[in-house]
C-alpha cells in the first residue's frame, strides 16, 4: 500500500519566520505522498486588535463570532496559507493551498450543544477522500488551513489537530498513513516544566491513567484524543514530536499505541 504522511504544525512556529522556514524545508524532504495542516498562531489575534476587535478565548480556545470569523478566514486561509504554499514551492514541493470549502474537501457542521457557545466553530462530518487521493497521486501536497465549510455557504473555524486527524483517518482506507503532530516540545512530558521528562510511548490505557493522575492535562488531552481516534480508525502510526525532529524521527519523540 502507498504511504502517506500527514503533518500538523501550529502555535509558535507559525509566529517565527525562521522556525517556519526550517520546518517547511523538512516537510518538503519527506518522501512520498504528504499533506500539511496548519493552525494560525497569534497572527489572527494581532490583526483583530489592530481592527478594534477584542479576541475572546475560553480555556485557550477561540470564541469565533461573526467579526472574528472574517479575520480568521483572511489570516488562516489567506495570508498564512499562501505564505506556506509559496515557501514549499521554493523547496520544490508542489503544494496546493486549501480550505475545507475548496473542492468540497472538508465538510463540517456548526458545533451545537456545548456548554460554551464557541460561535462559528465547525465539527468535521466528511473528508473528500477522492479529491485528496487524486491530488496526491498527481504529485500535489495539499496544505490545509483550519477553515472548513457546512455546504450551505458558511465557513467555519475548525481545530487544526482535528483536521489533521480526520484527514489521516479518511485517507487510511487507501494509504498506509502516518500522522505527525508537531509542537514546541520533544513530545508528551510527564512534567511540563521539565523538557527532559519525555514519555516516549503511550498506550491508550496509560493515557487514561495519566489523565486520572493529572499528569496529562489541558490542551494535550484533545491532541492525544485525536491521535488515539486516528489509530482506532486505521492510521498506522501517530507521533507527537518537536518541530525540529520532523526530518529525523530517529530522535526522541512520543509514539501512541492502542495496547
Amino acid at each position: 500500500m502507498e504511504k502517506l504522511t500527514v503533518v500538523k504544525i501550529g502555535g509558535k512556529v507559525i509566529d517565527s519566520p525562521n522556525q517556519l522556514a526550517h520546518i517547511l524545508a523538512d516537510f518538503s524532504s519527506i518522501e512520498g505522498h504528504k499533506v500539511l495542516v496548519h493552525g494560525g498562531g497569534s497572527l489572527a489575534s494581532s490583526f483583530m486588535k489592530k481592527m478594534g476587535i477584542a479576541p475572546k478565548m475560553v480555556d485557550g480556545r477561540r470564541i469565533t463570532d461573526e467579526a472574528s470569523l472574517d479575520v480568521v478566514i483572511m489570516i488562516y486561509a489567506g495570508l498564512i496559507n499562501k505564505q506556506i504554499v509559496a515557501a514549499l514551492q521554493a523547496n520544490q514541493c508542489n503544494a496546493i493551498g486549501l480550505s475545507g470549502a475548496d473542492g468540497n474537501s472538508i465538510k463540517a457542521k456548526k458545533r451545537e450543544g456545548a456548554t460554551v457557545d464557541f460561535g462559528f466553530v465547525g465539527d468535521i462530518e466528511e473528508v473528500n477522500v477522492n479529491l485528496l487521493t487524486n491530488l496526491v497521486r498527481k504529485g500535489f501536497s495539499p496544505v490545509f488551513s483550519a477553515i472548513t465549510h457546512d455546504n450551505t455557504g458558511q465557513l467555519l473555524n475548525t481545530n487544526a489537530d482535528t483536521i489533521a486527524a480526520e484527514v489521516a483517518k479518511a485517507m487510511s482506507t487507501s494509504f498506509d498513513v502516518s500522522l505527525i503532530m508537531t509542537f514546541e516540545q520533544k513530545g508528551v512530558l510527564s512534567d511540563p516544566s521539565d523538557p527532559e521528562s519525555l514519555i516516549e510511548t503511550i498506550s491508550y490505557e496509560a493515557f487514561k491513567g495519566y489523565q486520572q493522575r493529572e499528569i496529562i492535562t489541558d490542551g494535550m488531552i484533545p491532541k492525544l484524543d485525536n491521535g488515539f481516534d486516528a489509530l482506532k480508525a486505521g492510521v498506522k502510526k501517530v507521533i507527537i514530536t518537536s518541530y525540529n525532529n520532523l526530518a529525523d524521527l530517529s530522535q526522541k519523540h512520543t509514539e501512541l499505541y492502542l495496547s
